[in-house]
């Protein structure tokens, strides 16, 4: 899933790579402050408390991030800020693991959500 935000591609990285700023659009991830215990990140979210790790920042405006679930399993979510000629259009891949149908779906509704989020953010601080 996408979404389009009227915002350069280097503005919309930016706050979304800011690991500070994830409680206040990710909500599907993030849902209180987020503690950093060495290159991880432990949050509190929908799932319970998981484990985050980021790639490394970087300038293709790839957000890719391994989360490990309470039950151990570790899922890619590949995330892309991207030019778009409106602005960035930012791409979360959703996958369905260890999710029943009706968890996937509440899932994709979880992230289209934090994505409308984050367009918001940033569209805030104009």
């Amino acid at each position: 899933m996408s979404r389009v935000i009227r915002a350069s591609p280097e503005v919309v990285y930016e706050y979304a790579a800011d690991v500070g700023n994830l409680p206040a659009w990710a909500a599907g991830l993030a849902q209180a402050e987020v503690v950093r215990d060495g290159d991880a990140l432990l949050v509190e979210s929908p799932m319970g408390r998981v484990e985050v790790r980021f790639v490394e920042r970087n300038r293709f405006g790839v957000l890719d991030h391994d989360v490990r679930l309470p039950s151990g399993t570790v899922v890619t979510n590949p995330v892309r800020v991207l030019s778009h000629p409106e602005g960035a259009e930012v791409v979360f891949t959703v996958r369905q693991i260890e999710l029943d149908d009706d968890e996937f779906a509440r899932d994709v509704r979880l992230v289209e959500a934090d994505l409308e989020r984050l367009g918001h953010r940033i569209d805030q601080r104009d």
